[in-house]
């Protein structure tokens, strides 16, 4: 049971969930404008979101700022935590309570080069978010944008504000997609330095990931990668 005190902190902007930035509130403004209800300003949201700013793994760094809400709106593109943390932020700023979710997760598509720098297919940490519509918590996760899933042949994840959306587990040819593997629960802002940790401890190569990722194209390699099988 969420109490309207939980709820007023989950209105409250964070260190990346940053709903006061004047970026993220323009988005909110821009999005919502004239938009009546809880509900259909969480889908409004929730589809600038997932498709206004591309999705790429390859903003992930070992740094704190990589998780920022107002990072992505800057940079028109973010990874799976980012844009999460956006469409709280942004939500937050609509009068919607939100927070961000976190889980492990096995990827069956991904690109040969991201496997390469991250020696696994296991994405620790992916994350989505939560909004509080019609007395409840719905969770949405708008990382991957529609052009990239066309490309990578997968189904775009859609969102209606009643159901919970998650990945499909399996792509548009019936292959496996994405499998959730552990739930990390939800927090009110980015567990930065907890992430990090994980990051560290799975993924040896982030220390050195801005050099890896100079010149990479997250959707160029997924076209590669689709076209070859």
């Amino acid at each position: 049971m969420t109490s309207p005190e939980e709820l007023h902190f989950y209105l409250q902007a964070g260190p990346h969930v940053d709903s006061d930035h004047p970026a993220v509130q323009a988005l909110a403004l821009q999005t919502t404008k004239d938009i009546g209800s809880v509900r259909e300003r969480a889908v409004a949201l929730y589809y600038a979101v997932r498709d206004g700013f591309r999705y790429d793994p390859y903003a992930i760094q070992a740094v704190d700022r990589c998780f920022t809400a107002s990072v992505v709106v800057e940079t028109g593109s973010g990874f799976c935590i980012s844009k999460a943390a956006l469409l709280a932020a942004t939500a937050r700023a609509a009068g919607i309570p939100a927070r961000v979710g976190f889980a492990d997760v096995k990827n069956h598509l991904t690109s040969p080069r991201l496997r390469e720098l991250m020696d696994s297919d296991e994405f620790v940490y992916h994350g989505y978010s939560e909004l509080w519509i019609d007395g409840r918590w719905v969770k949405a996760t708008p990382a991957f944008n529609r052009t990239l899933c066309d490309k990578a042949n997968v189904r775009p994840l859609e969102f209606d504000g009643q159901t919970d959306s998650l990945f499909h587990p399996l792509d548009q040819s019936g292959r496996k997609h994405m499998e959730y593997l552990r739930d990390h629960g939800c927090r009110p802002d980015i567990p930065a330095a907890e992430i990090l940790t994980a990051w560290k401890k799975f993924y040896p190569k982030m220390a050195t990931w801005g050099q890896h990722k100079t010149g990479s194209n997250f959707e160029q390699e997924v076209v590669r990668e689709v076209t070859a099988e």
